[in-house]
């Protein structure tokens, strides 16, 4: 078997919980190479690969002849510099969402894979869920009739990242919960409802917390100059709208992350990984819950496996580019809808 040869740029927890394990499920991928610019993080990843490479710069990683693929695990910052940079090298990549801080660096990205001709994939793990999978059957066989109103959000009572870090830090990660949790439900909406191209947005943001103890984190007089919360409304071409709320930190009862979508024929709720149908029939409202027996594959390793398939030719991408692109001008849209205050169009 010819293996698929990686080189991992950002070696910190994100890349440990959940693309590590992903990348060493799919057996036709070699871990060969792991850059970090702190190296002793590169080196600790790579304590069990005694013949994988170290580097602390990701361009001396990019410039290896046997690495075919790049995957990209940084701060946001950096995402679209190391993808451009490895696409042009005749890499593959796969990076970590979001695919970029803003829409001009995630359009460079699209521009750069089609140009290149190589593989370009962002993380949208939610897709691979089975409760998700299954939704979006029921869906393309009309099950549900027209979407045409939903709601989805990520919203914590206490959970910001910890200030000091780039999680907290505007520059590095490009903005707080809305970019994010925003980018994982936002996605999967769309994702289920056909991708419909997004028109206009109108946003607010607070950033309540950053300066209260129960914020303390990383560095307690650390960096917070993003939002705590945001929440927003997005149209769409097709007519359908979508209502969006992600928090780090709110006065509420407990921690939840949902989506719903309302069908001329039937609607559905995505309620904390729990997935519930609403129909009618012979004019009786009926309630369904569905279970799944099969064990589940880790939504990343999922995400990955999807990944790995389609460089060697056996699936289609379902994640594009381009939808990567209309995320990310419905993020900036909405912070900039909430600077201006008023709606945005795109």
């Amino acid at each position: 078997m010819n293996m698929l040869r990686i080189g991992v740029v950002g070696t910190g927890g994100i890349f440990k919980w959940a693309h590590l394990p992903g990348w060493l499920a799919c057996e036709e991928v070699e871990i060969v190479a792991f850059c970090d610019a702190f190296r002793a993080s590169a080196e600790a990843a790579a304590k069990d690969f005694p013949h994988a490479k170290v580097y602390d710069d990701y361009r001396e990683l990019i410039a290896n002849p046997q690495i075919d693929i790049v995957g990209i695990s940084t701060p946001n910052l950096y995402h679209s510099e190391i993808a451009i940079a490895a696409l042009r090298a005749g890499k593959h990549v796969f990076c970590e969402k979001p695919d970029a801080v803003n829409p001009v660096e995630a359009q460079r990205m699209a521009d750069a894979a089609r140009e290149s001709g190589k593989l370009l994939m962002a993380m949208r793990n939610n897709r691979f869920s089975e409760e998700a999978k299954f939704a979006k059957r029921i869906i393309e066989q009309g099950q549900m009739g027209e979407m045409y109103m939903g709601r989805c959000g990520w919203i914590r009572r206490r959970g910001i990242p910890g200030r000091g870090g780039w999680f907290t830090t505007k520059e590095l990660s490009g903005g707080g919960p809305l970019i994010d949790l925003g980018v994982h439900m936002i996605d999967l909406a769309m994702w289920l409802a056909g991708n419909p191209k997004p028109v206009t947005v109108s946003g607010s943001t607070y950033r309540q917390f950053a300066d209260r103890p129960d914020a303390s984190g990383k560095v307690p007089e650390g960096t917070f100059d993003v939002e705590d919360l945001a929440a927003g409304f997005i149209r769409f071409d097709n007519g359908a709208s979508l209502q969006i709320e992600f928090s780090w930190a709110s006065n509420i009862e407990e921690e939840k992350k949902f989506l719903e979508w309302r069908g001329t024929e039937g609607g559905f709720s995505l309620v904390n990984d729990k997935l519930k149908l609403f129909t009618e029939s012979g004019g009786v409202l009926i309630d369904q819950q569905p279970k799944f027996t099969a064990a589940p594959v880790p939504q990343h390793t999922a995400n990955i496996r999807h990944f790995v398939d389609c460089v060697l030719g056996r699936e289609r991408p379902i994640i594009t580019p381009d939808q990567g692109v209309d995320m990310i001008k419905i993020l900036s849209a909405i912070y900039e809808s909430a600077e201006l205050g008023r709606e945005v169009r795109l």
